[in-house]
């Protein structure tokens, strides 16, 4: 048995699984290495990645944080005005646009939150919305324009990068900068533009050599060309009015993109937990902190065990990239027949053979936060032992999406 697994099992030997972990160890190391790759421009927290208000409190205490980046407007109420987080959540940026105008409204009407917040806007339909929801605000809305970063080496029949924003060119957004300006009761606060193509997607896939050599050639490009027009971009709406912040990267691209001289922080929260989307990164090298226990609960034939659930399909593309993976003991792999089951997971290899009935076998998720979904809490565990247990989004009843 690994240290490692040792180590877990001692510690949560009194724990009834499933159940899922966070090791504060791990976690403070990987916090360690993004404030590095991020050569001192500070770091935005991305919540969704982490949901547990607890770990939040924890990563913004570190030097090199400042700042979070919530996922919708509901979420960056709660955290902004609720006494559980409001000592902390005093900088929390929307990352995508939002069409709930009954929480725009209490945005509008409650100054400490307005203080706050800051809204993604990327058109002047959001404008026009958020004016309608608050057309007398207490204090102006903040907002923050979302640039496209997609790489278009042949113009818009070839994009590569996420469809986010339909503002590309320094014109567009300085022409929805001066249609933000125009509005009294809005007030323009900052600028994103994050390369998902970069910061998302690990250059060095496991076996592929000749496809991470072109994906690094792809990515080597377009890094080059947004670096040149996210400045361009910056200078063009500076023009219209002052930003706060100019906000890039993300986990996979904090060492570049903190080069830019343009941006003046990056975000990050997957590179926390690190989830195995995130291992095959060339500039990367962190631990898995946050896992999940599932209890073996039958042994169908030798070399295999079956685990209780397991189906904690992750979002995007539906491929195998998705699934949740075998972690401890090394060396357990799905049936290919069977896959990640919604109430039991037969597991195979000839480390099967050393489980019995009611031992754990000790599983990371494919993304971040998208584990706390599926628990109520995160058992910290530090060293040999668990310090606390902390809920989750979910365990304090939150829903957000």
């Amino acid at each position: 048995m690994s240290s490692v697994r040792r180590r877990y099992e001692a510690a949560t030997a009194h724990l009834q699984a499933p159940f899922a972990i966070v090791d504060l160890g791990a976690l403070r190391a990987n916090a360690a290495d993004l404030v590095r790759r991020a050569r001192g421009t500070p770091i935005r927290v991305a919540s969704k990645s982490v949901r547990c208000r607890s770990l939040l409190r924890e990563v913004l205490a570190m030097p090199g944080f400042s700042g979070i980046m919530a996922y919708t407007l509901d979420e960056a109420l709660w955290l902004a005005t609720d006494p559980g987080s409001a000592d902390f959540a005093t900088d929390v940026l929307v990352a995508y646009p939002t069409v709930d105008t009954d929480a725009i409204a209490r945005l509008a009407a409650t100054p400490e939150a307005a203080a706050r917040i800051t809204l993604m806007v990327d058109s002047v339909r959001h404008l026009d919305l958020i004016t309608a929801a608050a057309p007398d605000p207490a204090a102006p809305v903040r907002v923050c324009l979302d640039i496209d970063t997609s790489w278009q080496p042949l113009g818009p029949a070839v994009r590569i990068g996420a469809h986010r924003s339909p503002i590309r060119t320094p014109q567009q957004a300085a022409a929805l900068a001066r249609a933000v300006v125009r509005r009294p009761g809005l007030r323009l606060d900052g600028l994103m533009a994050y390369e998902a193509q970069i910061a998302g997607v690990g250059d060095a896939p496991p076996g592929r050599p000749l496809y991470g050599a072109a994906l690094r050639w792809v990515q080597h490009r377009s890094r080059r060309e947004l670096a040149r027009r996210r400045a361009a971009v910056v200078r063009a709406v500076r023009e219209v009015a002052d930003l706060r912040f100019v906000n890039g990267g993300g986990t996979g691209s904090l060492h570049t993109t903190s080069r830019e001289r343009a941006v003046t922080e990056v975000a990050a929260g997957s590179g926390l937990y690190q989830p195995r989307l995130f291992d095959h990164y060339r500039s990367v090298d962190r631990r898995p902190a946050a896992l999940f226990a599932l209890p073996v609960v039958r042994r169908p034939a030798p070399g295999a065990a079956t685990v209780l659930g397991g189906g904690y399909l992750a979002s995007g593309t539906p491929d195998p990239s998705r699934l949740p993976q075998p972690h401890l003991p090394a060396g357990l792999r799905f049936s290919p027949s069977e896959g990640a089951g919604e109430v039991q997971t037969p597991l195979l290899g000839a480390v099967a053979d050393t489980l019995a009935v009611g031992d754990l076998v000790w599983m990371r998720h494919a993304k971040a936060g998208e584990l706390c979904e599926h628990f109520d809490r995160l058992h910290l565990v530090d060293g040999d032992r668990v310090v606390a247990a902390v809920p989750t989004y979910r365990g304090e009843g939150k829903t957000f999406l």
